[in-house]
């Protein structure tokens, strides 16, 4: 049974979507659906990345455009944007994404610190990268993303 459980150990999927021509991806198990572009009803004086709030079948997450987030431009094809929803402690966040990928598997082993070419505008919601087929595959810190949510990180950054 260890040699089950360490060939599991030596794989991670990451459920992926891009953000302008960029690859993302984020751990499957933290991502609860995978939804189209859905109804956000706007909050006043929000972030610029906070795009407002989302009611999923009862449930109200925020909505947040990770092209806002990472400083990058705009999708202006806003019809075809999807929503990635993931949960950490009871809350909900919708990440709006260009576009969805695929669910990936990747070797733990290739996994590499994040370069320092990338922004640090990005970087910091970055775990990792992983190098596939020519392709750069950033994971996403998603408690990181979290914490810029709440009003405690953003009370501590005025500091």
């Amino acid at each position: 049974m260890s040699g089950v459980e360490n060939q599991a150990h030596k794989v991670e999927q990451l459920t992926t979507f891009y953000v302008g021509h960029e690859l993302f991806g984020i751990e499957v198990m933290k991502v609860q659906e995978v939804t189209g572009n859905p109804h956000v009803v706007p909050v006043p004086l929000a972030p610029e990345f906070v795009r407002g709030l989302v009611n999923l079948r009862g449930q109200i997450a925020t909505a947040v455009g990770l092209s806002e987030l990472f400083a990058q431009k705009k999708n202006e094809n806003k019809k075809e944007e999807m929503s990635v929803v993931c949960k950490s402690e009871g809350n909900l966040i919708s990440l709006v994404v260009d576009s969805i990928g695929d669910v990936v598997e990747v070797d733990r082993h290739k996994f590499e610190k994040t370069p320092d070419t990338v922004p640090q505008t990005l970087r910091r919601f970055v775990k990792g990268v992983y190098k596939m087929d020519g392709v750069l595959l950033s994971v996403l810190d998603i408690e990181t993303i979290f914490k810029e949510l709440s009003p405690i990180s953003e009370a501590s950054g005025r500091n």
